[in-house]
């Protein structure tokens, strides 16, 4: 059932609609656009409290909205009209997004899932395998125009026979899963839930416990959403329980691992290598990690396509169309199904 009760709605857009503009033109068909003036938070904060996006149903956000509004917190949604009901997310990662206090506000967040799946994990894969065969180091040697190097870049690893464990099987640690195979990769993972048999043979994934999925990984690779549960939940702890060597793979978001920790890993050799398109205080990177030639550093472009960015805009105005024209969600993110 629609909730504009005959009048016009209004949805408030952060952020800029890049490549689906058709299915932005049907929503402004339907409701009036309201952006805002400000470009940092404090200015936002002050003109959501001033009235000026009064009677917004819905909001849609981008990742790169973060700029002008900051965290969606507790401070930001009070400022905000009580008339908001939907904060569409553009991304299947919603950590700049406290779930929870939307949750007290009576405010429902959707993100945009499977649409990023094929894309992340395609570059998960690219990392993977430049991470193994040890490519960064020649690259880099060769851009310094040193062909290989005056020392040669030790030998890499074929991913043929080498266990890859997924943590977080989800859409693109599923579809991780498939892409490795091709590889001849033998597929271990942990997840909170564990996958439906049919799942599983299709897979061909084995679920196993995560210090087991440490103890047996050849290249681990994080797939998993960053909350509370999960921030650095690869430190210290965890990196002596790998096998010595492993290969380490991040696309999900940089703090799930302890980038410190990470470093020290790759100095002692506990960890040979890496494939990282995410960091923790990002853009800052770790100069540690910048620093070592064995790291595979990618500036989070796990998304940057034409088709997935697309997907990504379509799938995002969908919400923004049902909380308009059906006042539901398409896709409420996990901590919010069934309230």
């Amino acid at each position: 059932m629609a909730l504009n009760d005959g009048k016009r709605p209004k949805v408030l857009l952060l952020g800029a609609i890049e490549h689906a503009h058709s299915a932005w033109t049907a929503v402004c068909e339907i409701a009036d656009i309201l952006t805002p003036t400000a470009t940092n938070r404090a200015d936002f904060v002050q003109e959501a409290a001033s009235g000026a996006f009064d009677g917004c149903l819905a909001a849609y956000r981008t990742f790169g909205s973060f700029e002008v509004t900051g965290r969606v917190d507790s401070e930001l949604l009070d400022a905000l009209p009580r008339s908001l009901l939907f904060i569409c997310h553009n991304g299947a990662g919603y950590d700049q997004v406290d779930v929870q206090a939307c949750t007290a506000h009576d405010i429902r967040v959707s993100n945009t899932p499977t649409a990023v799946d094929d894309a992340t994990a395609d570059i998960g894969i690219f990392l993977l395998l430049g991470a193994l065969r040890n490519l960064a180091v020649g690259m880099a040697a060769l851009r310094a125009g040193e062909w290989r190097g005056s020392t040669l870049p030790a030998l890499g690893h074929d991913p043929q026979g080498k266990v890859l464990g997924i943590l977080g099987m989800g859409g693109i640690g599923r579809n991780m899963a498939k892409k490795a195979l091709a590889f001849g990769m033998t597929i271990r993972y942990y997840n909170r839930r564990r996958l439906e048999p049919g799942v599983e043979k299709e897979l061909g994934a084995e679920h196993v416990g995560f210090d087991e999925l440490l103890a047996e990984s050849d290249v681990l690779s994080l797939n998993l959403p960053l909350n509370q549960n999960t921030r650095h939940i690869i430190s210290r702890r965890e990196f002596a329980k790998m096998k010595k060597g492993a290969v380490i793979v991040n696309t999900a978001r940089g703090a799930v691992i302890d980038e410190a920790a990470l470093v020290e890993a790759l100095d002692s050799g506990q960890v040979s290598s890496a494939g990282l398109d995410v960091y923790e205080q990002e853009p800052y990177v770790h100069p540690g990690l910048l620093s070592n030639p064995r790291v595979l550093l990618v500036p989070h472009m796990g998304t940057w396509t034409v088709e997935t960015e697309t997907k990504m805009e379509e799938w995002a105005i969908s919400n923004v169309r049902m909380a308009i024209e059906e006042g539901r969600l398409r896709s409420v993110v996990p901590e919010q199904r069934g309230n």
